[in-house]
């Protein structure tokens, strides 16, 4: 009896811990997420690492970030990126981004895994899609050297705000 109640006990626990990485996993608040890799040895400043997002609700109200995951080898404290917006229209506007990934004393800021560092930089807050149709967002190295080491993937995210 007391070994029949123990494995209930780890049935119910273990249908429990599934349930809960389930609703975990499925934040709601999330429109896009994608990230790709750049080259670590060198990011060169004409790759482009591009992002296509179909919208087609222009009354939403959106958060844009922008995910970095670098080396703890990255030799800087900060990166620049240019972020070129291409429209339904096809219509363009750039934007050129700096983000701190260390503080002086030479932290991360992100969260560390091993020997990598995520950090999440919000780029547009609160913002609409002014039309319906395949946006295509395109962000380089917009650092001084010819090709930036240290690298290892971009990502662009696009949630749902809460602002109504």
């Amino acid at each position: 009896m007391k070994k029949e109640r123990g494995l209930r006990f780890v049935s119910l626990f273990s249908i429990f811990c599934l349930s809960f990485f389930i609703f975990v996993a499925c934040d709601g608040s999330v429109f896009y997420d994608e990230s790709r890799r750049v080259d670590e040895q060198g990011w060169l400043p004409e790759e482009s690492v591009d992002f296509d997002v179909t919208v087609d609700d222009t009354n939403r109200i959106f958060n844009f970030l922008v995910e970095v995951r670098n080396s703890i080898s990255y030799p800087y404290s900060n990166t620049f990126l240019f972020i070129r917006t291409t429209f339904p229209d096809g219509s363009m506007a750039q934007d050129t981004l700096e983000y701190p990934l260390a503080d002086p004393s030479g932290r991360w800021y992100g969260k560390r895994t091993g020997r990598y560092v995520d950090t999440r930089y919000y780029f547009r807050r609160n913002a609409l899609f002014p039309m319906e149709g395949t946006y295509r967002f395109s962000l380089s190295n917009g650092m001084r050297d010819s090709a930036i080491a240290g690298l290892r993937d971009i990502g662009f995210r696009i949630e749902y705000s809460n602002m109504k």
